[in-house]
């Protein structure tokens, strides 16, 4: 059985030597890692199992790595997300930086640069992880999605054709499942806060 203390990395990328380098590399860090040859499997995987941390080439074939992240940060909005590529694009980084991603690992990977990368993602990644797709319904992580977006509870309800005070209801639960008590911690607490949007939130 998996400690609770014991951190697990996923991995994705379709070259199976790379797989076997990183998990083997990885392993000196004492974590778990989790490897997959295509993005739809690891997405599967993110909505039942813990991961701590997502680490997924960019260039493979059907979703991409940045697809991938977009689509795994909208499950876990709080989950570190590092990129490989060995294309050195510098727009796909803007673009993946913007998405969300923390940083770029270079192709050919070299052991202590890729320790380091995964060892302070690590430490961003918070202890107590929350996996929205656990403790939330389909309707409330839907709902969530907008809320982070900045969306207010009359827009929301525009948008689902429902009253206000069904949208604000499902806002409350969402709050007390997440163990917050207002929009700011929420956004605290799933990573997702950023100074210049302190004021429009509070």
């Amino acid at each position: 059985m998996q400690s609770p203390d014991r951190r697990t990395v996923f991995f994705v990328d379709d070259e199976p030597s790379l797989r076997k380098q990183l998990a083997r590399t990885l392993g000196s860090l004492d974590v778990d890692v989790v490897c997959f040859e295509e993005a739809a499997a690891c997405l599967g995987r993110l909505q039942t199992d813990r991961c701590d941390l997502l680490v997924t080439d960019v260039k493979m074939p059907g979703m991409n790595g940045i697809e991938l992240l977009v689509k795994a940060r909208s499950l876990m909005p709080s989950l570190p997300v590092l990129l490989i590529t060995g294309y050195g694009d510098v727009p796909m980084a803007v673009q993946a930086l913007k998405a969300g991603a923390l940083d770029f690992i270079e192709k050919p990977l070299k052991r202590d640069a890729l320790l380091q990368a995964v060892k302070s993602a690590l430490a961003k990644s918070p202890q107590i992880h929350i996996r929205i797709a656990d403790v939330l319904t389909r309707t409330e992580r839907e709902v969530l999605r907008m809320v982070v977006h900045g969306r207010n509870a009359r827009e929301i309800a525009g948008i689902r054709h429902r009253s206000v005070r069904t949208i604000e209801d499902h806002r409350s639960r969402i709050f007390r499942k997440l163990g917050v008590s207002n929009l700011v911690e929420l956004l605290n607490k799933l990573n997702l806060l950023r100074p210049e949007d302190l004021l429009e939130h509070l």
